[in-house]
């Protein structure tokens, strides 16, 4: 188990998010709810985005090596990469305030793990 050096710990705990998180006692109880469409259908598109980012670029690099047409990646990179910024906005308005409760959560638990 990772722990944190002792004065990094004392100045952890003497944060307030710290002590509420503690007094009371962070758990990730809220993970065993069945996650909402929405929430599910904006994490896979998060991670369609990062999958047609740079890979499918240097895929477009590749293609215009081996074609020997530069236009392939001329054209081709800068507009798949377009896409997946595109994707990666539509996740951002799926996930919403659900993503940030449930990363809130998390996070309240781990700082409650890395106090005490």
């Amino acid at each position: 188990m990772f722990r944190l050096p002792p004065s990094l710990r004392y100045r952890l705990a003497a944060t307030r998010f710290a002590r509420e998180a503690v007094a009371d006692g962070a758990d990730l109880s809220a993970f065993r709810n069945k996650p909402t469409l929405r929430l599910v259908t904006g994490l896979i598109v998060l991670a369609l985005s990062f999958l047609l980012g740079w890979p499918a670029v240097a895929a477009f690099g590749i293609a215009a090596i081996c074609l020997a047409e530069p236009l392939v990646v001329a054209i081709g990179g800068p507009a798949v990469y377009g896409f997946s910024w595109l994707l990666w906005a539509l996740a951002v308005y799926l996930l919403g305030s659900e993503s940030y409760k449930y990363g809130r959560i998390f996070l309240r638990w781990a700082v409650r793990h890395l106090v005490q």
